[in-house]
């Protein structure tokens, strides 16, 4: 197999940053990192990621048999499809994709975070399907490709590319980026295998955590009258058409492979790198006692992350991919404690609450402010997006359980 190397590139301005080269041999996959000296005398530079300091390299990272993703460092792969954008290329391109591969032929527009590749004659790989980003107007027929992929059924080669390229990163769930203007938005459209109306209530939830006083992405529901509603979640990594660099938890944290993490973990993280941290702190803690509270089912490394805002220092990014699931087995993905359980409990955080630098009053008087807007306004919540008797009733159990009534008691 042949190697493949780019040069990796910084935002609008291609400021240059690094080289990344990648290797396929049989079913091994590796890659190697380098930054550009030119970047290290930058004063504006900064490490990609943590554990890519400036006086250490080149960087090795090779890809295990089950977990082929680490073949890129972190920051690379958070850059790349997930399990959505991941099953589209394959349908588009075939079975036998490289990271490398995967990571390429998904839309330049649409990646992750503000890296950019450009290849061997210095021009930007943007993809395969380049510039297939649709505008929102497009959104009930780009809906319907998802829906006819879903379903088995015949999409034409140019139809099946324009998705794929649009596919964007994170999640098992239907996707795709569309254009608003010059604005960036991820559109998470209802599958045709949903029972229940998941679109509609990740809307109710991402507005209820911003009442709670989380910060959160612009997010409102489209074809909100048709039985496949599209929740829109704003692109945070964009600010009209400029970059933020961006990295995941899991990238941040420096973990590969199936390895998990911790909250604890992530304010460690903050403690050295962060540009206020007593805020992210504070905004972590109030995540966490959120993520209880609505019984969420998706807090893993991935679905947080870091923007990066300027002289080697990183902010907590806003909330996303908040998804109440009640269940007979509650737990988080992400522990309170390092080593620790991953009961959801909102005794457990309060026992944490310290690791946070928050007094027990101060943690005390947060949950019991949270818990009580939860409980007095979720069912006001899911009613304004069309989601009302039985369908709600079957959603009670994800609001109101006993964790809610030790956090008003507490």
């Amino acid at each position: 197999m042949p190697d493949y190397t780019a040069q990796v590139v910084l935002g609008e301005s291609l400021t240059p940053v690094g080289r990344l080269r990648f290797t396929q041999t049989g079913p091994r996959q590796f890659s190697t990192f380098s930054y550009d000296p030119a970047w290290i005398e930058n004063p504006r530079a900064f490490a990609v990621q943590p554990s890519l300091p400036f006086e250490d390299g080149p960087f090795h990272t090779s890809g295990q048999p089950g977990n082929m993703r680490d073949a890129l460092a972190g920051v690379f792969a958070d850059a790349a499809p997930d399990s959505w954008g991941r099953r589209l290329l394959e349908r588009a391109y075939g079975n036998c994709l490289s990271e490398y591969e995967y990571l390429t032929l998904s839309d330049d527009t649409c990646r992750q975070g503000a890296l950019r590749f450009l290849d061997d004659a210095g021009k930007i790989i943007r993809g395969a399907a380049a510039d297939a980003v649709p505008r929102l107007v497009d959104l009930q027929a780009i809906t319907a490709i998802a829906r006819a992929y879903e379903q088995g059924k015949e999409i034409s080669a140019e139809e099946m590319q324009a998705l794929a390229g649009a596919g964007g990163s994170g999640g098992a769930r239907p996707k795709a980026n569309v254009r608003d203007g010059a604005a960036l938005w991820l559109a998470k459209f209802t599958s045709v295998h949903d029972q229940q109306p998941i679109e509609r209530v990740e809307v109710a939830t991402l507005r209820l955590a911003r009442a709670c006083g989380i910060r959160t992405p612009e997010v409102r529901l489209e074809l909100s009258d048709t039985p496949f509603p599209v929740a829109l979640v704003q692109r945070f990594d964009r600010r009209g058409t400029a970059r933020i660099p961006y990295i995941s938890a899991r990238t941040a944290l420096g973990k590969t492979g199936t390895e998990l993490g911790s909250y604890t973990e992530i304010v460690d993280f903050m403690r050295a790198n962060a540009a206020n941290a007593q805020d992210d702190f504070r905004e972590l803690f109030l995540r966490l006692i959120f993520t209880i509270l609505v019984s969420n089912k998706d807090d893993h490394l991935k679905n947080h992350g870091f923007l990066y805002v300027g002289s080697g220092r990183w902010r907590l990014s806003p909330a996303f991919d908040v998804n109440p699931a009640p269940d007979r087995n509650p737990h988080l993905e992400t522990a309170i404690l390092e080593g620790g359980a991953h009961d959801r409990s909102i005794r457990l955080a309060l026992e944490a609450c310290e690791f946070f630098e928050i007094t027990p009053a101060d943690a005390r008087q947060m949950i019991r402010e949270t818990a009580r807007r939860v409980s007095e306004e979720w069912r006001e919540g899911l009613r304004e997006v069309g989601v009302f008797g039985a369908v709600a009733r079957e959603y009670e159990a994800a609001f109101v359980h006993e964790q809610t009534e030790l956090a008003l008691a507490i």
